[in-house]
């Protein structure tokens, strides 16, 4: 797939990754021009310092894989991360709130890390979509467009389960095109990136970045 290189977020957010498989990951990502490295906020500046000059973004977590942080918690550890060189941040919802069905709680910890990105970083929302409903799903997106994120993302790749066509679809739906959808998790193979692609990703959150150019 043409061009697929710069949907690929470069992803190692294992807790026990060396430096040198950092190193690694930055050097793939330099070569085949993928669109970010993601990694854990301690790598930040790590990444950032290795990608400096490539036009790779560097992409951390924010929250993960929980979400169940504090917004003030939240908002800080994004300062942090883009004072160390972070483009971008992916953070968790809190997702007890979101069972609860207490959408402002869930908006407003959005909005306290756009706030703290304060235009500095791309934020994008990860709903992790295998443990809520599709209502859910949309109130979720619907939050995340109304707190003011760039994307929304469908799983941190730590729980029950990833990404799938439904899901994506579903939050393309909507979300039109005011915001990017994410697909993370389980994206392994030239057909999985195909599939999520179809069904309205435009960033595809994976380990397997290399694999999926065929």
């Amino acid at each position: 797939m043409e061009n697929i290189n710069k949907l690929i977020d470069h992803t190692l957010l294992k807790p026990d990754a060396s430096a040198e498989q950092i190193k690694r990951i930055c050097a793939e990502a330099r070569e085949y021009g993928f669109m970010s490295v993601c990694v854990n906020p301690a790598r930040v500046k790590l990444v950032a310092d290795e990608l400096k000059g490539s036009g790779v973004r560097t992409c951390c977590v924010i929250g993960f894989p929980l979400g169940a942080t504090l917004s003030a918690v939240k908002a800080f550890e994004t300062m942090q991360a883009v004072a160390a060189g972070a483009d971008e941040v992916d953070m968790v919802i809190n997702i007890g709130a979101a069972k609860d069905g207490n959408w402002d709680l869930v908006e407003s910890d959005i909005r306290a890390v756009v706030s703290a990105a304060n235009g500095y970083a791309l934020v994008k929302v990860i709903i992790e979509t295998c443990l809520l409903t599709d209502e859910e799903k949309v109130r979720a997106c619907e939050a995340a467009m109304r707190a003011g994120a760039d994307f929304v993302k469908t799983s941190t790749g730590f729980s029950t389960g990833g990404a799938n066509a439904h899901d994506v679809a579903l939050m393309r739906s909507v979300v039109g095109d005011k915001l990017g959808v994410k697909a993370s998790g389980g994206v392994r193979t030239p057909e999985d990136a195909e599939t999520m692609i179809a069904a309205g990703a435009n960033r595809l959150g994976t380990s397997n970045g290399v694999k999926l150019l065929g």
